[in-house]
């Protein structure tokens, strides 16, 4: 089995990637004109081999590629500029914003960069999370404290400055099926599931020209994927019905997907991308 291929892990014999869920089909105009914010649009490769790309970078290059401008934040400046490189291949416009979204003040400045940055804010995207404490035995107070921050109180920050920057336009928080399974990270299924109630209030608040939705990944083949593997093999066993983990690509065009006006009557949902993991037999 190879380390690096996602059509041959976990469950049944898995269809070949499409161009999409493998980051190769063309751009199709979807974003044009657009001006889009990810939040967490750098990577962290935790020293992974030849490490497959992450949400947040993922989702940045296929917002280029299908025509937005793109500010990217993230807390490593480095890693933003790396992002902002692929985005400027793609032959769109980039911004760097170095920020800590859980941090009130740097949460307000990141949004009056980037505003300036793309001449206004019509997409924003939050892909920003940790975890820490293992069982609530092995959790404290400050790791949970420390989760909710980063994982809760950036995707509150984010939505409050987005209702006031947009006229106009969508955000996407980034979940984790994380919420809604029994899993030894009580703080970060918490985090996550409380990701819900805040999608549902800041719709309402942000309709009806603000739309806001929630994306739930599942099992992703990204570089933190890998690491959560390293340290808990069971991972890789577990058995789906799409016959593989998912890839960064494919999260890329579910939040594509509701950035753009082809989901304008969709506001307050959740859109699970899990290949079938809460749902299918596992056995």
């Amino acid at each position: 089995m190879s380390a690096t291929d996602p059509t041959e892990r976990t469950g049944a014999e898995p269809a070949a990637l499409s161009e999409e869920a493998s980051g190769a089909a063309a751009g199709r105009g979807r974003l044009a004109g657009r001006r889009v914010l990810v939040v967490g649009g750098g990577q962290q490769d935790h020293d992974v081999e030849d490490p497959p790309v992450g949400n947040g970078r993922a989702i940045s290059v296929l917002c280029a590629r299908e025509g937005a401008s793109v500010a990217v934040a993230d807390i490593d400046v480095a890693s933003a500029e790396a992002t902002a490189a692929l985005v400027r291949a793609e032959g769109a416009k980039a911004a760097i914003v170095e920020a800590d979204a859980a941090e009130e003040e740097a949460a307000a400045t990141m949004f009056a960069t980037s505003q300036k940055a793309l001449d206004g804010l019509d997409g924003l995207v939050l892909n920003v999370g940790t975890a820490a404490g293992f069982l609530l035995h092995g959790t404290s107070a400050a790791e949970w404290d420390q989760v909710m921050a980063v994982n809760l109180r950036s995707h509150f920050l984010g939505c409050k400055h987005a209702l006031d920057a947009m006229e106009r336009g969508s955000v996407v928080l980034i979940g984790s099926v994380a919420a809604r399974e029994v899993l030894p990270f009580p703080a970060y299924g918490a985090s996550k599931a409380a990701l819900e109630s805040l999608c549902r209030q800041a719709a309402v608040e942000g309709a009806p020209h603000v739309r806001v939705n929630l994306l739930v990944p599942g099992l992703i083949d990204t570089p933190l994927g890998r690491l959560a593997s390293s340290l808990a093999p069971a991972r890789e066993r577990v058995k789906l019905p799409a016959g593989r983990q998912g890839t960064a690509w494919e999260v890329a065009y579910a939040a594509l997907f509701l950035l753009s006006e082809e989901s304008s009557y969709v506001t307050g949902q959740s859109l699970i991308v899990d290949g079938g993991l809460t749902t299918g037999p596992r056995a």
